[in-house]
């Protein structure tokens, strides 16, 4: 398989997120399938507190269009590994070439019913990489806007307007504010 053969594919997996196969992106949102995909967040420490950089999400995306989200979430080529899948679509996403620290923090699983007839059924790696600073040029074909937010911006938003966020926001940022690996202070 090629890489032209496999940019629409997701790799299809079991509940402990071992392969079981590979379908096409939009097939395996409309039917439900479990695949494997991730969600990066870049984040920065201003003095004593942190700060997210989230995007919105194109209007006409084929999901959650026009929703705000972590810095970039998609799904690995079939063989392709968490990070260099990260490293690609904030590239194609974002524009951002630099070469970024990743970490991989864990994974989770969820199952959302999305509009147009979507369901996102991920198992997702959480994968973070802080830095000082960041420049970006958005691909506008995939992100409205981009922006840093403070904690305290996500979590007052999150419980006063969550429909702004895509249904897997809130656990994505849940678990990396929660990881101890990270050190994030709480408000």
């Amino acid at each position: 398989m090629n890489i032209n053969e496999s940019v629409n594919l997701v790799t299809l997996v079991d509940n402990n997120g071992n392969t079981t196969g590979y379908a096409d992106k939009i097939e395996a949102h409309l039917r439900g399938d479990l695949h494997l995909a991730f969600s990066l967040m870049i984040i920065r420490r201003q003095g004593d507190y942190v700060e997210y950089l989230l995007q919105r999400r194109a209007a006409d995306k084929y999901h959650s269009g026009g929703l705000w989200a972590n810095t970039c979430c998609s799904h690995p080529l079939p063989r392709e590994t968490v990070k260099d899948a990260a490293r690609r679509r904030v590239a194609e996403e974002l524009g951002i070439k630099a070469k970024l620290s990743l970490s991989i923090i864990g994974q989770i699983c969820y199952r959302h019913s999305l509009d147009n007839n979507m369901i996102e059924h991920e198992f997702d790696n959480i994968v973070v990489a802080e830095v000082d600073n960041i420049e970006w040029r958005q691909n506008p074909d995939e992100v409205m806007e981009v922006r840093w937010w403070t904690e305290h911006e996500i979590i007052k938003t999150l419980k006063y307007n969550p429909k702004v966020f895509t249904a897997w926001f809130e656990e994505v940022f849940t678990y990396i504010r929660d990881d101890r690996s990270l050190s994030i202070p709480k408000l």
